[in-house]
């Protein structure tokens, strides 16, 4: 997509803070974090919402959830377990999809929210 900014962040045409990527998926730092560590994590073939994922997308999807709790241990924010049945750090994973879902980049992504609470604006 030529007006794309996440497709001109694949195509290297703009620059950003890149901590993960494979030949399907690349994962950055959000320009403006609403939390501590905020990243996003992109298909790098142009798919504008989740609603727009056929079957086709199943891995792809699949490749780009099971990438959040790596990227948290990375940055630190993955969940730990006591033990005894307690827990500490965590992070939080969100789609949004649409303009009533608060999707503003038209190209599917996930946000990937930790670090020390509260965050801005995120809610629970």
């Amino acid at each position: 997509m030529d007006n794309c900014i996440f497709c001109k962040i694949v195509a290297k045409q703009i620059p950003a803070s890149v901590v993960y990527e494979d030949d399907d998926v690349l994962a950055f730092k959000d320009i403006n974090p609403a939390a501590p560590v905020h990243l996003l994590v992109i298909p790098k073939q142009h798919v504008a919402t989740l609603s727009d994922c056929t079957d086709e997308h199943a891995a792809v999807l699949g490749k780009m959830l099971m990438l959040a709790p790596k990227l948290a241990e990375e940055h630190r924010v993955a969940v730990k377990s006591d033990g005894n049945g307690g827990h500490s750090g965590g992070f939080k994973t969100l789609i949004n999809s649409g303009p009533d879902g608060g999707q503003e980049v038209y190209h599917l992504h996930l946000h990937m929210y930790g670090g020390k609470r509260p965050w801005r604006g995120l809610g629970t």
